[in-house]
């Protein structure tokens, strides 16, 4: 059926089948979130049987990402304007499809396509699941709606790297790494002729119309940043690379002065250009495009260290890796204790503090224990860098819009999650390049890896001075949520 959304009628006849829907959402997140984790297991793995150089590496996370990011702006607004059940039952499709294609993938360039394909189609279909809870749902359980989203994500976060080890090291059928993509068929399906029965169909009487231009510019800008960072290395870094980096600054300030004339024009903009002009909410974008690049990068390069300079298998790299998953899980659940609402952009700091304290240890710990370094080593400082991540994460979204008036949450929402999944892509990038750099000049894994986790303190502290530009608290209608 198809309805037009008002808040009356979800008050007065909320939705029949509200809480199968959700758990159809739920679905489609989980897929998101172990697509995102799983690669950075996978990554040597795929390397070795299907060839490729270490950018391939960088690209099967940053591909996806970059997707992400860039499609996440434009992908709400697809719902509003042709339905957000149709947009999600597009989205949930293709990236089930684009999971078939990385499945067969016969080399890296397809490999890297389809996940591309994965990252666009995601960024179709996950944002039509937050408009329908939103619209399903009276103002008296949406509370509960996204509470489930705590659990189901945490759970999907500490299983998601060991259970694509355990697949690829146990090789079903003969198919090895392709199994971390395949496993998306069933689910995939299942989500989307769930959704076909149980999702109801809302779309917006008034739909703005997309901003197309805005599009294509900020997706040149993302990836003339990004191209020239993974592949320079390998090319010896020619003048190209540098000419297209600083194209790329180019490109987002064209963009931020076309959205202002868009505005200005009366016509509705990608990104709402007021947002910049405050200093809370660029300092939050900052800040998040640091910590998210840290940590993402941080993830990549741990797994590259386990299992080419430690020797781990996949499985064992991802349970190496779970007391930095748990460690996040446990700051989470100090933060939503009460801590959030006590300490407000405290806990933030106070989560920077905590992740480079981890960090330190970690570096330490590698310089000292040297080759011979086992996972119960480490553990201790990747149980600090989860905690501290927890606490940092919990409360960063809410802190930033804080500093937003209400009329431009939703622009700043997305924007804030489209910088988080860039965030991603740059930290591949970046802290990749290095790895692989430092590689190359014959260091160590052991001295590598101290580095990279050099830089990772280094971008936390940097996280840490841009979060006194942010307000001091959320709004207390936000704080929670």
């Amino acid at each position: 059926m198809t309805v037009t959304a008002s808040v009356a009628t979800t008050e007065t006849q909320p939705y029949r089948w509200r809480w199968v829907a959700l758990f159809v959402i739920l679905a489609a997140e989980v897929m998101d979130l172990l697509d995102a984790l799983v690669t950075a297991i996978a990554a040597p793995t795929i390397q070795k049987e299907l060839g490729g150089s270490d950018s391939l590496v960088q690209w099967l996370g940053a591909g996806y990402t970059l997707a992400m990011a860039v499609g996440l702006i434009t992908g709400g607004r697809l719902g509003d304007l042709y339905g957000r059940k149709r947009m999600f039952l597009i989205g949930s499709l293709g990236f089930t499809a684009a999971s078939l294609l990385c499945g067969i993938a016969m080399s890296p360039g397809m490999l890297v396509g389809s996940r591309v394909l994965q990252g666009l189609f995601g960024a179709v279909m996950i944002p039509q699941g937050l408009g329908l809870i939103k619209e399903m749902f009276p103002p008296r359980e949406l509370g509960k709606a996204f509470g489930m989203f705590g659990p189901v994500m945490t759970i999907s976060s500490v299983g998601g790297p060991v259970l694509a080890g355990w697949l690829i090291d146990a090789d079903f059928f003969g198919t090895g790494w392709r199994m971390i993509f395949l496993i998306n068929l069933p689910l995939g399906l299942a989500a989307a002729l769930a959704g076909m029965r149980f999702l109801p169909e809302f779309r917006l009487a008034n739909a703005t119309k997309l901003d197309l231009g805005g599009v294509a510019l900020v997706s040149a800008a993302a990836a003339l940043l990004i191209y020239p960072l993974i592949q320079g290395r390998e090319l010896g870094w020619p003048a190209w690379t540098f000419v297209a980096m600083a194209a790329s600054m180019v490109l987002f300030a064209a963009f931020g002065r076309y959205e202002s004339r868009r505005a200005r024009s009366g016509k509705d903009p990608l990104v709402t250009p007021s947002l910049f002009r405050k200093r809370a909410f660029t300092g939050g974008l900052v800040a998040g495009l640091a910590f998210f690049s840290g940590l993402m990068g941080f993830g990549l390069v741990f797994s590259l260290y386990t299992q080419q300079g430690l020797g781990f298998t996949p499985l064992q790299a991802g349970l190496a890796g779970l007391p930095q998953a748990v460690g996040g899980v446990l700051g989470f659940g100090l933060a939503m204790s009460g801590l959030q609402e006590k300490l407000g952009r405290g806990l933030l700091q106070l989560g920077c503090v905590v992740m480079a304290a981890g960090a330190t240890v970690l570096a330490l710990t590698i310089n000292l224990a040297g080759v011979d370094v086992t996972a119960w080593q480490l553990a201790p400082g990747l149980g600090l860098v989860g905690i501290g991540m927890g606490l940092t994460m919990a409360p960063f979204f809410d802190i930033v819009l804080a500093g937003v008036e209400p009329h431009e949450s939703g622009s700043a929402s997305g924007t804030l999650t489209a910088v988080q999944q860039l965030g991603g892509a740059l930290g591949a990038a970046v802290l990749g390049t290095l790895f692989f750099n430092l590689l190359a000049r014959e260091w160590s894994f052991g001295s590598t890896m101290q580095v990279t986790v050099w830089v990772e303190v280094g971008l936390l502290l940097l996280t840490f001075a841009l979060s006194y530009l942010l307000p001091r608290r959320a709004r207390p209608e936000q704080a929670g949520h």
